[in-house]
């Protein structure tokens, strides 16, 4: 079968896709795998041939509304502050429909299926129902609205507020897909997108453990077979940097790792010093993977080593906790090395995660820009106590592992593919 994997965003949205376009090259079906421009390198490096997908990503992370409004907590934003966030991610949009349209249409031509992620999950089910090709989607966590996203909220309040927020995208930004469909000759649709998928029946792969969500599959047991669950999908590459840091984490005390993956830096420095002074005061070694900012520069005390990347699946099982910015893949990577974790978020969907953690006892969270040293060393203190490091290993055990993961879902596209043929 000729199977397109197109998926935008940071490393963490990416790297799904790939893990899954590898097993189906292994099965022998043609691949044809789109990724944004700044991250082509890094799936040609798990053996994959790509092509460019709309503009960087890492410059759309950065330009993000949520991401600015959250990174400065008490910040009295003026309104041409707010204009200026709106009109710039406007134009962007506009630029990611034009440049990523083009591109899906011309590798979907032909193809028996088309596989997508949640960012632009709407233009492929367009291209998708242009071509009357089959379409899977890949979700990181629970997208459709249901009782446990907002934590904070009653159930029944949580899945309103989601079916709402869907509404007001499809009206404010609804236009970037009207246009889209006028482009394609397809007919005028109504309400969100994300509705529609579901009606046209999209097969909506949940890649994350649901031992996250207990009372999610019950709740969503009318879309079972549509909805689902396979666990975090990764290809734990290896590093060049494995090697040295497996050493030096074996030269003393297991540390506890800081992960900051996407999330944007302000001020490296004062994270550093906070880093230091906190695991000082605590006896603790820090391992910092500093990921999208550069650290190397930034003096620090002999009790920390600053690495840029490594493989979590490797190197988490060796420390004493994770500390981390709150995105999917890294959450899994820790709660499937049991040990505890703390989660330092600065969006909506990581705050989820946090709230994850904190529900099943394995860790704690804060908002990334609230903290201090006081408060890193109370929730340290708190996640590194006996009850959170037995559940964490307890967790680790009910997870699912990789492998079965990429496997269920290599399966379910290849089944979902050759039923929708028949049909």
């Amino acid at each position: 079968m000729k199977i397109v994997l197109a998926t935008y965003g940071t490393r963490g949205d990416i790297e799904p896709g790939a893990a899954v376009a590898r097993e189906l090259l292994r099965r022998g079906h043609e691949v044809r795998l789109a990724v944004p421009p700044n991250l082509v390198d890094f799936a040609r490096s798990a053996g994959l041939t790509p092509v460019a997908y709309g503009p960087d990503s890492r410059t759309a992370q950065e330009m993000d509304i949520g991401v600015n409004l959250s990174k400065e907590e008490h910040r009295v934003w003026r309104l041409d502050d707010l204009a200026r966030l709106w009109r710039e991610n406007w134009e962007l949009s506009t630029q990611c429909w034009s440049q990523m349209s083009e591109t899906l249409m011309s590798l979907a031509d032909g193809a028996d299926m088309l596989v997508t992620s949640m960012i632009f999950e709407d233009g492929a089910a367009n291209v998708a129902e242009y071509y009357g090709i089959p379409l899977a989607t890949l979700h990181y966590f629970p997208l459709r609205p249901n009782g446990q996203f907002l934590p904070y909220l009653p159930a029944p309040l949580s899945r309103a507020a989601m079916a709402t927020f869907w509404w007001l995208c499809s009206g404010l930004l609804g236009s970037f897909e009207k246009k889209h469909r006028r482009e394609l000759g397809l007919p005028k649709a109504a309400g969100p997108s994300s509705r529609r998928i579901t009606e046209r029946g999209a097969l909506e792969i949940q890649a994350y453990d649901d031992v996250c969500f207990p009372d999610l599959p019950a709740e969503w047991a009318r879309w079972a077979s549509q909805r689902p669950f396979v666990g975090t999908l990764t290809l734990a590459l290896p590093t060049e940097a494995d090697e040295d840091v497996a050493s030096w984490i074996a030269a003393g005390k297991p540390p506890v790792c800081f992960n900051f993956g996407s999330m944007p830096m302000e001020s490296p420095t004062d994270i550093v010093a906070l880093i230091d002074a906190s695991c000082a005061q605590l006896g603790e070694r820090a391992l910092v993977c500093s990921a999208w900012t550069d650290f190397s520069s930034i003096p620090h005390g002999d009790h920390i080593k600053v690495v840029r990347t490594m493989n979590h699946a490797t190197i988490f099982p060796a420390c004493r906790a994770v500390v981390h910015h709150g995105g999917a893949g890294t959450t899994a990577a820790g709660l499937r090395a049991g040990v505890p974790t703390l989660i330092l978020w600065a969006t909506l969907e990581r705050q989820m995660w946090g709230a994850v953690v904190r529900r099943l006892k394995v860790g704690s969270s804060h908002r990334f820009s609230s903290i201090t040293a006081e408060s890193l060393i109370t929730d340290l203190r708190l996640i590194l106590s006996p009850g959170y490091i037995t559940r964490a290993r307890e967790l680790a055990g009910r997870m699912s592992t990789p492998v079965q993961s990429i496997s269920a879902t290599a399966d379910l596209v290849e089944s979902h593919a050759r039923l929708s043929r028949v049909g």
